[in-house]
């Protein structure tokens, strides 16, 4: 596998969610793993929203399942999300971390182990600086770092979160994240 797509969200990231999957489209050759951060009994509906406009299919992650390019899988939820080996996900349910289960610091840090110098790191809008600390992790292990701009955010905590902690290697709107995606996946 080339490497690996994580991605971050949480309140106000649904929308931006949704348009870069149906703009990545199915052929998307990166496999992309996300945690957004959901109310425990969230099922199908939430998959259901951000495939509606198409593209890359979103589906939850199961225990031990491969990662294999051209999914999106999502953390389900009330578990972390960690890649096991570099192969596999691995669903947790260990204690939260910044409060909340899904976190996107887990799958950050996890994934920047695995992947280095492979990976892609994206943090969209969110209220709680969760992602931040991971943000850091994938710097740090040589991973592309891309966070959307805070001004076009619904919710910039994240955003302003991550500038605290990290300076990114682009920090873009959405368009321009869907052309860099597109040109390094």
């Amino acid at each position: 596998m080339n490497g690996l797509l994580v991605v971050g969200f949480s309140a106000g990231g649904s929308a931006p969610m949704r348009t870069l999957l149906a703009a990545l489209g199915p052929d998307y050759p990166l496999p992309l793993a996300m945690v957004a951060h959901l109310p425990a009994g969230t099922g199908a509906g939430f998959t259901a929203l951000l495939a509606s406009a198409g593209g890359l299919p979103p589906a939850f992650a199961s225990d031990k399942q491969a990662i294999v390019p051209g999914h999106a899988w999502v953390g389900p939820a009330d578990y972390h999300l960690l890649i096991e080996n570099g192969k596999r996900f691995a669903l947790s349910v260990d204690p939260q971390v910044n409060f909340v289960r899904p976190s996107i610091d887990v799958l950050f840090e996890s994934a920047a182990q695995a992947f280095g110098k492979r990976l892609i790191a994206l943090t969209l809008s969110g209220a709680s600086s969760d992602g931040a600390r991971g943000m850091a992790s994938v710097r740090q292990g040589g991973g592309l770092t891309i966070a959307l701009t805070a001004d076009a955010c619904d919710h910039r905590t994240l955003a302003d979160a991550v500038a605290r902690h990290v300076e990114v290697d682009y920090c873009v709107g959405l368009d321009e994240i869907i052309t860099l995606l597109r040109a390094v996946g």
